[in-house]
């Protein structure tokens, strides 16, 4: 049976601002040009796979610098989660089961099946 693991508040919402984070940065980097400098397009037919891209007008000096502030607030959850004192508790294969735990601690079980009546 599965351990359960008593996270204390403050790493539970230091891993859930992690992912909001995450979120925040990857649907940001979706939107912006796929180059951080202007860039001509360009269109590769002779490797393995086709390869094209349009032109880049590149990213402004805002977007650089809201890239740059979600980069550098992952890096400061990333290293609080990692080095919080919970993981002092924690030994061997049962920090593994408890990471894995916390990285899913904010997704809410799925309700057990409406029993059917046969």
């Amino acid at each position: 049976m599965a351990e359960t693991y008593d996270f204390p508040s403050d790493l539970l919402a230091g891993q859930e601002e992690l992912h909001q984070v995450r979120a925040e940065l990857l649907a940001l980097l979706r939107r912006l040009p796929w180059s951080v400098e202007p860039l001509d397009g360009f269109h590769d037919d002779n490797g393995w796979r086709k390869v094209e891209r349009p032109a880049s007008p590149g990213w402004t000096a805002d977007e650089q610098a809201e890239v740059e502030k979600l980069r550098r607030r992952e890096r400061e959850l990333a290293v609080f989660v990692t080095c919080h004192r919970f993981w002092e508790e924690v030994t061997g294969q049962d920090k593994v089961d408890a990471r894995m735990r916390l990285k899913h601690a904010h997704e809410r079980p799925e309700p057990p099946e409406a029993a059917r009546e046969d």
